[in-house]
């Protein structure tokens, strides 16, 4: 076990050395491959000469802000895969991975001759992770799947709402992001088992699986209610045995208010002025107040909103009763702790301007954090990465480009 006083020396980052290449498109992928990036992998994002989808999905030309967010500190290499000497490219830069990553559709990269089994038969150290939909097998394999359509699959939908409304997908992208932090983690577990054994494995993530633990709450709600599926509740506990929670109108906002134990309940019924509510019966505990929490609601909400969402935060912060003001997307991009913890960055974009861009979540206590680095050119990195990887000369590269093979887009030093 390592001595804390010694954390002080470990300044280098987690995985630093480790050799990746990022083939992912949109959010999943990518998002696993910038938390590789920033544990301190060599990421090689690789692009089609086109460039990936979410690149340009802007709508005003120019890179996208969700690109520019998830690919920082990548290098990129433009390659068209569809040609022969692209596919040998792509199997010549696998041998020299740790990790090969990917978010198509089942079968993609086996149709074009540059599979699983391909490379890791030219390298079987490697590590090659799959997120999809639904999996690599089973009778839904080739459904196509994106976020929306993973939260209609997986149940997500049909829990969210309001209960006389229709069902609601949730406003984040949450099954692709919970698919990319699986592959992260299963990329890792895969990483540490080579060590081991000295082989690469499979990794494989579906996101309709990855999304199906987090529905643990409803379905609760649907087992107590004998397997019959829990009615939409809205901002309301979705089991029903909790009372105070939920979202309360403010006299300029909204906040959150939550109440998991008897002496949270105590303290907002003093500062409510309401102690008078402490030998009703209709609340004498969780349970019966979940049993009223229509009742309760409308009893802290009389209180919410008179006062300001700034205010009420702050009393009930001090009187440790838990709750947040529910704050809009600037208020949240200034969050002054966040900026502080180092999680939130300013940073100078090149194509996108003056920007806040985020770190990695997870820190490593003792590292040296990794400078954030803004997402590159599409192309950018093609003679670099093939200098670096393979140290292939001028004239090597010149020719790849001349066939096409290869892109290359140079457009800041």
């Amino acid at each position: 076990m390592t001595d804390m006083t010694d954390l002080a020396d470990l300044t280098g980052h987690p995985l630093e050395g480790v050799k990746v290449l990022d083939l992912g498109q949109i959010y999943n992928g990518p998002y696993a491959g910038f938390l590789l990036a920033m544990a301190g992998a060599d990421v090689i994002k690789v692009e089609p000469i086109d460039g990936e989808t979410i690149r340009h999905r802007s709508g005003e030309g120019g890179i996208s802000f969700a690109f520019g967010m998830l690919n920082a500190n990548k290098r990129d290499i433009a390659i068209d895969l569809k040609t022969a000497p692209g596919r040998t490219l792509l199997i010549e830069l696998a041998k020299r991975a740790d990790i090969l990553l990917e978010n198509f559709a089942p079968g993609a990269l086996d149709r074009l001759g540059v599979g699983a089994e391909v490379l890791q038969a030219a390298n079987p150290r490697l590590i090659y992770a799959s997120s999809t939909g639904y999996g690599l097998t089973g009778p839904a394999r080739d459904n196509l799947a994106m976020d929306l359509t993973i939260q209609a699959n997986s149940g997500v939908m049909s829990v969210n709402g309001p209960s006389d409304g229709p069902p609601m997908k949730a406003g984040v992208a949450l099954c692709d992001f919970f698919g990319g932090v699986h592959l992260y983690c299963g990329i890792l577990t895969a990483l540490y088992e080579r060590a081991q054994t000295g082989l690469g494995r499979i990794v494989e993530i579906a996101m309709l699986e990855a999304v199906y633990p987090a529905l643990a709450t409803n379905l609760t709600a649907m087992h107590q209610a004998g397997g019959v599926q829990p009615p939409r509740r809205g901002n309301q506990h979705p089991v029903g045995t909790s009372a105070p929670y939920g979202v309360y109108e403010t006299n300029d906002g909204y906040v959150a208010i939550i109440c998991v134990r008897e002496v949270h309940w105590e303290n907002l019924i003093k500062l409510m002025g309401r102690t008078d509510l402490r030998d009703d019966p209709r609340f004498m505990d969780q349970t019966t107040r979940g049993k009223n929490s229509l009742l309760v609601d409308s009893i802290v909400r009389a209180w919410t909103c008179t006062l300001g969402k700034g205010e009420i935060t702050e009393t009930l912060r001090a009187h440790q009763v838990p709750s947040a003001a529910v704050r809009e997307l600037p208020e949240v991009v200034e969050d002054v702790h966040m900026h502080e913890r180092g999680m939130l960055h300013r940073l100078e974009h090149p194509e996108l301007g003056s920007v806040v861009m985020p770190h990695s979540p997870l820190r490593f206590h003792g590292e040296a954090r990794v400078e954030l680095v803004p997402s590159p050119e599409l192309g950018q990195h093609s003679r670099e990465v093939l200098t670096d990887w393979l140290d292939y000369d001028a004239s090597q590269v010149d020719e790849l480009i001349g066939s096409g093979a290869i892109g290359e887009r140079v457009i800041r030093d």
